[in-house]
């Protein structure tokens, strides 16, 4: 699937372009973010069962969603739903699951026209672990080149 866009910065600091990699489009930050700064407040569409159902191409854009079933993913509006891998990452998250909202927070200051990344294997955004990937024996695609 490709798109054609233009590059447009929304009213909280952010933008949508192609990587350049095989990523795809990322979201980029349009100003500089200190560590610790709320980046963006998305509201979240909960599925349960439909999760099933879903295409591929819109699974792998959903968060796991702690409610009373298995199945239960959340889609977030915003930006949310596409920022890609990395590991270390710019941002982690923050589920609340009352209010049906993920915050994404700056892990470290943020330079104008950085990509925007979080950790997919980690509930909050906050861990280094590719233990995902690890275990379905495939390796992520960096920004940076690993650690170590």
């Amino acid at each position: 699937m490709s798109f054609h866009m233009s590059v447009t910065v929304s009213a909280g600091g952010l933008y949508v372009k192609d990587t350049g990699t095989p990523k795809g489009r990322g979201v980029f930050a349009a100003r500089d973010f200190n560590e610790g700064e709320l980046v963006e407040e998305c509201p979240v569409i909960v599925m349960d069962m439909a999760f099933i159902f879903l295409p591929n191409e819109i699974k792998v854009m959903t968060f796991h969603w702690e409610i009373d079933s298995p199945h239960a993913c959340a889609l977030a509006l915003g930006y949310g739903s596409l920022y890609n891998h990395d590991n270390p990452a710019s941002l982690r998250y923050e589920k609340d699951l009352q209010n049906g909202i993920i915050r994404f927070m700056a892990r470290r200051p943020i330079c104008k026209d950085e990509e925007l990344t979080i950790n997919y294997n980690s509930q909050q955004g906050v861990s280094d672990s590719n233990e995902w990937f690890e275990g379905h024996k495939v390796a992520p695609i960096l920004s940076q080149p690993p650690r170590g």
